[in-house]
């Protein structure tokens, strides 16, 4: 293999490098513990790094110990952006560490070192007066996906040093991850979606979800940028200190007012509309039982409620309570926050969407929920605030519901299963990954199959092509992988196995010159393609992209003549059904037309290599001279249908069209973890450029051979084949067909041979 190719395809190992710069452990606050040291110093190192530690792990002070060392290393001023209140909480924990944090509204208020303000001041701040920024509470990406959030990953874009520290990535939604990945720069939201994303079309909805061949090349890419840990012991340190204490919940059932809600009998709310009619009609008992649990303790107390009306009626109904609300000031907030932090109120009553994350809440160990809402992640986030490493006492957690709220709290439970399977997956690859190299091995592999008229390689056919003698192979004909629509396998040697049809035309560049050798003079290269599709989240746009175009020119690059080509006939409502491209469907016809569109048709491309045909292919033949004996002759009637610029499908009133249904068996060849993308090229398409390109005995050549399909229709019309192919199962399933294509080929001899119809 060439060192050019071997540096390709190390490129397509998506690891992000490192751009920080390394101290030394005995540099750090000695306040830290083993595990912190080691997370800063693999921060500072990587220079733009996340970290998915959990609640009570000291995360602010390894914002700060990083935060400092970027200050001394560059000499630049650091900006550390928080949620709401937690500024002055932060603010406290630097001068535990002897490091002096400005608490900062806008860039006036700006000091040499450390500076912090909230999100919501982001835009009084100039960027380019950082060296360095941190996110404090990063999970508050996931509900950015508008202005805000995108003005955030601008905002830091040309900041040289980026940390983002949250103790609940994506703890239902593995694509939160992908705003991560953006703020820090390491890759863009949608070479993100195209590299390992795929999406599962259905009739109400297009999901996106991990590509099956991409799972291990996702998490080596995200352990390259991003360290996770629930406990020390998740990294390989004692956990000595970082014991929870026990928590206890317990669960206080009320009875509804079916009348007060709108229904005659009580029955489960299932809907969100029915959900919220329940809610308010149990507000009254529901805060009885609030008042009664708090009223009746000296103990601090934090109730949570979803509604205006629950927190104004709590409020009023235990003493000593302090109500935030949205409404209020933010100073008004922040002095209510930091005093309950410091056990000065009895009973803070607040949602969780206003101080639910990153407050430090370990003086109180009584928790209220006055109902609840479908959101695990504020659940888990709210209980965080007091069950956290550091808490003394057992925490016990009151979940105050009605005899109607079952179906809430099954979702509840339904996404904790849901959410703590994701995170033990999450530690479990990054563990796995967390030592990625560059310069991993890109492995060959390598097996033939040689017969009397036909051989299939397998293994990459930029290596085995050159097995194949100059100027021997008569046809070249193939499908090449769509990049990014039909990924085979996560090796790197796959060239559908790729971020954009820029990369997989790269990939295809160190194949071209290959073929342009082995083929003859004067003889055809034909490539089998459709256009591409942009999808919204991965390009930016609903459209498409000219592949054919780039083809074409990475061609002709290459000094191959691009000398014909025909459009093959597709049924748009088969297409609408299989995709569920938008731009076909009758809904979009009818909302808007402007939206519309036309089905996309498949291309065969000629391409001919320059110079004279040593060997003329005779392949036309009068009507009244068709020899049956002899395979492969165009009669003029069908070089009519041929010389078409459309080769049209097969319906009712055209039988001699092409049939997207003929195609080879593809079931056998089928894997656990196939993708929608094995889509063999129809039989009557390779049939029609076999018999033009190629005389009888030619050797036709595939190297994307996949089950065979041009080897098999090759051996049937008297030529012989040689094919290349990747993937083990396909290369299986290929030499099976060739085999049966090899017994047909003979028993067609022999019935020509005694004379038989």
């Amino acid at each position: 293999m060439n060192d050019e190719y071997t540096t390709f395809l190390q490129s397509k190992r998506r690891v992000d490098v490192d751009c920080g710069f390394d101290v030394n452990e005995s540099d750090l606050n000695p306040m830290l513990f083993p595990f912190q040291k080691y997370l800063v110093r693999w921060a500072l190192k990587r220079g733009r790094a996340a970290l998915f530690t959990d609640t009570g792990t000291g995360k602010t002070v390894i914002q700060l110990s990083w935060a400092s060392m970027v200050h001394q290393h560059t000499g630049h001023d650091i900006l550390i952006l928080s949620p709401l209140a937690v500024s002055k909480q932060t603010r406290r924990e630097g001068l535990k560490l002897g490091l002096d944090v400005t608490v900062c509204r806008s860039q006036a208020d700006v000091k040499p070192g450390l500076n912090i303000a909230n999100y919501e001041m982001l835009g009084k701040f100039n960027p380019a007066a950082f060296g360095g920024i941190v996110l404090d509470e990063s999970g508050i990406l996931k509900g950015l996906y508008g202005k805000f959030r995108a003005a955030v990953t601008e905002f830091c874009r040309e900041i040289p040093y980026r940390l983002a520290c949250t103790a609940t990535p994506a703890p239902n939604d593995t694509m939160e991850i992908v705003n991560h990945a953006e703020f820090l720069g390491v890759m863009t939201a949608k070479e993100v979606f195209a590299l390992f994303f795929t999406q599962d079309f259905t009739a109400t909805s297009h999901k996106w979800r991990l590509k099956k061949h991409a799972v291990n090349d996702f998490w080596r890419w995200l352990a390259s940028w991003a360290r996770a840990m629930r406990m020390p012991s998740d990294l390989g340190f004692d956990d000595n200190g970082f014991i929870l204490p026990p928590l206890k919940i317990h669960t206080i059932t009320v009875d509804s007012d079916p009348m007060a809600s709108g229904m005659l009998f009580p029955i489960e709310a299932r809907g969100i509309q029915e959900q919220r009619a329940v809610r308010r009609a149990s507000l009254v008992s529901r805060v009885v039982e609030a008042a009664r649990l708090a009223n009746s303790s000296d103990e601090q107390w934090l109730l949570w409620c979803d509604l205006n009306d629950e927190s104004k009626a709590a409020k009023d109904s235990i003493l000593g309570a302090v109500e935030v609300k949205g409404a209020d000031t933010a100073e008004h907030k922040e002095k209510s926050l930091l005093a309950f932090a410091d056990g000065e109120i009895h009973c803070l009553v607040s949602k969780s969407s206003i101080c639910g994350h990153g407050m430090n809440f370990q003086s109180c160990h009584n928790v209220i929920f006055l109902g609840l809402s479908n959101s695990f992640e504020s659940f888990y986030q709210a209980i965080r605030r007091c069950w956290r490493f550091g808490q003394k006492s057992p925490v016990n957690v009151y979940l105050i519901v009605s005899d109607t709220d079952s179906a809430v709290q099954e979702n509840i439970r339904r996404k904790e299963a849901q959410a703590n399977e994701l995170f033990a997956q999450l530690l479990a690859n990054m563990r796995e990954h967390q030592m990625p190299t560059k310069t991993e091995k890109i492995e060959t592999i390598e097996t033939v199959e040689t017969h009397d008229g036909w051989t299939m390689y397998l293994g990459d056919s930029v290596d085995t092509v050159k097995r194949i003698e100059n100027e021997s192979v008569g046809l070249i004909v193939f499908s090449p992988p769509f990049p990014s629509m039909y990924v085979y396998m996560d090796s790197t040697r796959d060239m559908g196995n790729v971020a954009s049809f820029q990369e997989m035309i790269h990939h295809f560049s160190f194949l071209i010159p290959e073929l342009c050798r082995v083929l003859m003079p004067g003889r055809t290269c034909a490539i089998h393609l459709t256009q591409g599709i942009a999808f919204k989240h991965t390009d930016g746009y609903c459209g498409l992209k000219d592949f054919r175009g780039a083809v074409i020119a990475a061609m002709e690059t290459a000094k191959f003549i691009y000398y014909g080509e025909v459009a093959i006939d597709k049924d748009p409502q088969l297409k609408a059904l299989r995709t569920k491209d938008h731009g076909l469907l009758f809904k979009t016809l009818a909302a808007d037309a402007a939206k519309s569109r036309m089905a996309m048709a498949d291309y065969v491309l000629q391409f001919r290599k320059p110079g004279d045909n040593p060997q003329p292919i005779r392949a036309g033949m009068a009507d009244h001279l068709k020899d049956r004996n002899t395979k492969g002759w165009i009669t003029n009637k069908e070089w009519v249908e041929y010389a078409a610029p459309v080769w049209y499908r097969k319906t009712e009133n055209y039988p001699g069209g092409i049939s997207e249904s003929d195609v080879l068996n593809v079931s056998c060849a089928r894997e656990a973890d196939d993708e929608r993308h094995l889509c063999p090229l129809q039989l009557g398409v390779i049939e029609r450029v076999v018999k033009l390109w190629s005389n009888p005995g030619d050797l036709v050549y595939s190297p994307f051979a996949g089950i065979g399909s041009e080897g098999y229709m090759a051996l049937k019309l008297g030529r012989r084949f040689v094919g290349g192919e990747l993937k083990r199962s396909y290369f299986e399933t290929a030499c099976k067909n060739l085999r049966e294509a090899e017994k047909l080929n003979e028993q067609q001899s022999l019935d020509f041979s005694c004379g038989a119809v």
